[in-house]
């Protein structure tokens, strides 16, 4: 697969909050993945706070793709749900500190969208994503 991040300089600079404005891909095998919270595998809300949710909610994403023989490279949209009152700007940068660490200079496209609440009461921030593979 290849792919192409569209970043205009005629559209705000979404590079700095870990995203691209849009994504060019070739390949044909995609993965739909399900919202990943920030949950490790024994089933236990990580500590800590939207970063750290944030991250596991990313490490899961990457365990995911690995099991089909991908990686976080081949992302190429996320959906991002937060939870409303985990949504100040403190903690929407802390979020795109979590991305552009994970994702580096090639981020996927993303949306970032304000929820009343999530499954638990705990969780501050769900992440849906899909990937086109090889």
């Amino acid at each position: 697969m290849e792919k192409k991040s569209i970043n205009p300089t005629t559209v705000f600079n979404s590079l700095q909050y870990g995203f691209s404005q849009a994504i060019e891909t070739t390949g044909t095998r995609q993965l739909f993945l399900s919202g990943q919270v920030g949950v490790n595998a024994n089933q236990e809300t990580v500590a800590g706070g939207i970063y750290e949710q944030t991250v596991q909610s990313l490490v899961n994403i990457e365990h995911v793709l690995r099991e089909v023989g991908g990686n976080l490279s081949n992302v190429t949209v996320l959906r991002i749900y937060i939870k409303d009152g985990a949504n100040s700007h403190e903690e929407q940068l802390d979020i795109a500190k979590a991305l552009k660490e994970k994702f580096g200079d090639a981020p996927p496209a993303s949306s970032w969208i304000i929820v009343t609440g999530l499954s638990l009461p705990e969780w501050l921030i769900e992440i849906e994503a899909h990937a086109v593979l090889n």
